[in-house]
């Protein structure tokens, strides 16, 4: 449950990222969608809409990061997460 919980996690951490550099700005990635006359949404209403995209997403990244923080406390382990694998390096090879 705590692997699913963390996955969601960082999958809501990658979306906002994105949305965020979507976003109309001077830089990055939101003058590059190549708005035209005929497109579905107008300039404004895409910048609103991800606006409130991204907002619900930080909001679902702040509740899910609080439940994380919740069952990590009331776990006997904490977990762990490491990339190296269980040595012991004082037996100097």
């Amino acid at each position: 449950m705590y692997t699913f919980v963390l996955v969601v996690q960082i999958l809501l951490a990658i979306s906002i990222t994105v949305l965020v550099l979507l976003q109309r700005s001077e830089g990055g990635l939101g003058g590059m969608t190549g708005q035209s006359a005929n497109s579905f949404l107008t300039a404004r209403q895409a910048g609103n809409a991800l606006s409130r995209l991204t907002k619900w997403f930080f909001i679902c990244f702040c509740l899910v990061t609080l439940f994380l923080i919740v069952m990590t406390k009331n776990m006997d382990q904490k977990p762990q997460i490491s990339l190296m694998p269980d040595t012991d390096i004082s037996q100097g090879e």
